[in-house]
Protein backbone atom coordinates (compact mmCIF):
# COMPACT_ATOMS: atom_id res chain seq x y z
CA UNK A 1 0.00 0.00 0.00
CA UNK A 2 1.51 2.91 -1.38
CA UNK A 3 0.78 6.91 -1.24
CA UNK A 4 -0.02 6.94 -4.58
CA UNK A 5 -2.70 4.83 -3.85
CA UNK A 6 -4.38 6.37 -1.08
CA UNK A 7 -4.04 10.04 -1.61
CA UNK A 8 -6.91 12.13 -2.28
CA UNK A 9 -5.77 13.43 -5.96
CA UNK A 10 -8.44 16.95 -5.65
CA UNK A 11 -5.70 18.87 -4.29
CA UNK A 12 -6.48 22.82 -3.52
CA UNK A 13 -3.69 24.68 -5.08
CA UNK A 14 -2.80 28.59 -4.70
CA UNK A 15 0.01 30.33 -6.23
CA UNK A 16 2.38 31.88 -3.27
CA UNK A 17 1.51 35.57 -4.53
CA UNK A 18 -1.70 35.18 -3.75
CA UNK A 19 -3.14 36.91 -0.36
CA UNK A 20 -3.88 35.16 2.32
CA UNK A 21 -7.68 36.39 1.64
CA UNK A 22 -7.43 34.11 -1.56
CA UNK A 23 -6.56 31.01 0.49
CA UNK A 24 -9.24 31.79 3.14
CA UNK A 25 -11.81 31.58 0.46
CA UNK A 26 -10.67 28.65 -1.28
CA UNK A 27 -10.49 26.88 2.26
CA UNK A 28 -14.09 27.85 3.23
CA UNK A 29 -15.53 26.93 -0.67
CA UNK A 30 -13.83 23.54 -1.16
CA UNK A 31 -13.77 22.60 3.01
CA UNK A 32 -10.57 21.48 3.53
CA UNK A 33 -7.57 22.84 6.21
CA UNK A 34 -4.92 23.43 3.80
CA UNK A 35 -3.63 24.60 0.09
CA UNK A 36 -0.77 23.56 -1.27
CA UNK A 37 1.27 26.35 -3.05
CA UNK A 38 2.79 25.45 -6.38
CA UNK A 39 4.76 27.21 -9.17
CA UNK A 40 3.80 26.33 -12.72
CA UNK A 41 7.07 24.70 -14.29
CA UNK A 42 6.27 23.64 -17.76
CA UNK A 43 2.88 23.50 -17.09
CA UNK A 44 2.68 21.81 -14.22
CA UNK A 45 2.25 22.06 -10.70
CA UNK A 46 5.71 21.68 -8.42
CA UNK A 47 4.66 21.97 -4.49
CA UNK A 48 6.82 24.57 -3.09
CA UNK A 49 4.66 24.96 0.14
CA UNK A 50 2.06 24.63 1.90
CA UNK A 51 -0.74 26.85 3.81
CA UNK A 52 -2.86 25.35 6.61
CA UNK A 53 -5.49 27.23 8.44
CA UNK A 54 -3.91 26.89 11.32
CA UNK A 55 -1.03 28.57 9.99
CA UNK A 56 -3.75 31.53 9.13
CA UNK A 57 -4.93 31.75 12.67
CA UNK A 58 -1.35 31.54 14.17
CA UNK A 59 0.37 34.31 11.88
CA UNK A 60 -2.50 36.13 10.15
CA UNK A 61 -4.96 36.24 12.62
CA UNK A 62 -3.43 36.39 16.31
CA UNK A 63 -0.88 38.91 15.13
CA UNK A 64 -4.20 41.12 13.92
CA UNK A 65 -2.79 41.26 10.21
CA UNK A 66 -4.69 42.60 6.99
CA UNK A 67 -5.53 39.42 5.38
CA UNK A 68 -5.65 41.50 1.76
CA UNK A 69 -1.87 42.81 2.81
CA UNK A 70 -0.36 39.64 3.10
CA UNK A 71 0.29 37.16 0.28
CA UNK A 72 0.53 33.31 1.09
CA UNK A 73 4.38 33.48 0.43
CA UNK A 74 4.74 35.60 3.39
CA UNK A 75 3.45 32.98 5.95
CA UNK A 76 3.20 29.64 4.24
CA UNK A 77 5.33 26.80 5.65
CA UNK A 78 8.86 27.41 4.20
CA UNK A 79 10.37 23.45 4.74
CA UNK A 80 7.81 21.52 2.88
CA UNK A 81 7.47 17.69 3.31
CA UNK A 82 6.55 15.19 0.73
CA UNK A 83 6.20 12.08 -0.13
CA UNK A 84 6.17 9.91 -3.42
CA UNK A 85 3.36 8.22 -4.95
CA UNK A 86 5.77 4.91 -4.08
CA UNK A 87 5.93 5.87 -0.44
CA UNK A 88 5.00 3.02 1.58
CA UNK A 89 2.21 4.44 4.10
CA UNK A 90 3.79 3.29 6.91
CA UNK A 91 7.28 5.26 5.53
CA UNK A 92 4.45 8.30 5.17
CA UNK A 93 3.01 7.93 9.10
CA UNK A 94 7.12 7.94 9.91
CA UNK A 95 8.11 11.34 7.74
CA UNK A 96 4.97 12.73 9.29
CA UNK A 97 5.93 11.64 12.41
CA UNK A 98 9.52 12.76 11.83
CA UNK A 99 8.51 16.17 10.45
CA UNK A 100 6.12 16.65 12.79
CA UNK A 101 3.13 17.32 10.16
CA UNK A 102 -0.29 16.38 9.48
CA UNK A 103 -0.70 16.87 5.57
CA UNK A 104 1.64 15.86 2.75
CA UNK A 105 1.78 16.33 -0.57
CA UNK A 106 2.31 13.86 -2.73
CA UNK A 107 4.58 14.15 -5.68
CA UNK A 108 5.64 11.83 -8.87
CA UNK A 109 8.93 10.98 -9.76
CA UNK A 110 9.53 14.42 -11.30
CA UNK A 111 8.56 16.29 -8.79
CA UNK A 112 5.02 16.94 -9.93
CA UNK A 113 2.14 17.43 -7.01
CA UNK A 114 -0.03 14.40 -8.22
CA UNK A 115 -2.10 14.26 -4.68
CA UNK A 116 -2.18 15.00 -1.01
CA UNK A 117 -2.19 12.58 1.70
CA UNK A 118 -3.24 13.56 5.70
CA UNK A 119 -2.90 11.72 9.00
CA UNK A 120 -6.78 11.84 9.11
CA UNK A 121 -6.68 9.72 6.44
CA UNK A 122 -4.34 6.95 7.11
CA UNK A 123 -5.98 6.83 10.85
CA UNK A 124 -9.32 6.16 8.47
CA UNK A 125 -7.20 3.15 6.50
CA UNK A 126 -5.61 1.84 9.50
CA UNK A 127 -8.58 1.70 12.13
CA UNK A 128 -10.78 0.60 9.09
CA UNK A 129 -7.51 -2.51 8.57
CA UNK A 130 -7.87 -2.89 12.34
CA UNK A 131 -11.75 -4.08 12.33
CA UNK A 132 -10.86 -6.11 9.43
CA UNK A 133 -8.64 -8.49 11.76
CA UNK A 134 -10.89 -7.98 14.50
CA UNK A 135 -13.66 -9.39 12.61
CA UNK A 136 -11.43 -12.43 10.98
CA UNK A 137 -10.27 -13.32 14.89
CA UNK A 138 -14.00 -13.31 15.94
CA UNK A 139 -14.91 -15.49 12.73
CA UNK A 140 -11.88 -17.66 13.49
CA UNK A 141 -12.88 -18.62 17.65
CA UNK A 142 -16.91 -19.26 16.15
CA UNK A 143 -15.42 -21.50 13.53
CA UNK A 144 -13.52 -23.01 16.17
CA UNK A 145 -16.43 -23.07 18.51
CA UNK A 146 -18.42 -24.95 15.79
CA UNK A 147 -16.11 -27.55 14.96
CA UNK A 148 -16.02 -28.01 19.65
CA UNK A 149 -19.50 -28.83 19.65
Amino acid sequence: MSAGEYCNREVVVINKDASVRDAVNLLRNFHVGDVVVVEQVAGKNHPIGILTDRDIVLEVLAKDVDMTSVTIGDVMSLKLVTVTEQTSLLDTLESMRQHGVRRLPVVDSTGVLVGIITLDDLLELFAEQISKVAALMKSEQRKEEKQRS
